[in-house]
């Protein structure tokens, strides 16, 4: 099952939420931002396998948040 991926990325001097190619927010906080994503994580049902990455001040994304069955470790 393909996972959904929520992206907290810095754009524009904005927190915002990226899910495909659309951008949600802008959010006042990282944290704020960090908090939405993980209720539509959530909110997209058991059924579905999401993930919030959020993105550093280096640009190198880190995970915060995985629902449904973690990727890690890898399979291999």
């Amino acid at each position: 099952m393909a996972r959904t991926i929520y992206y907290v990325v810095y754009h524009n001097n904005q927190w915002k939420i990226k899910l495909g190619e659309q951008h949600y927010g802008p959010y006042t906080t990282q944290a704020l931002a960090i908090r939405s994503a993980i209720d539509a994580a959530h909110q997209s049902g058991p059924a579905h396998n999401a993930q919030v990455l959020v993105q550093g001040t280096n640009n190198q994304f880190r995970t915060e948040y995985t629902y449904g069955a973690d990727p890690y470790p890898p399979r291999g």
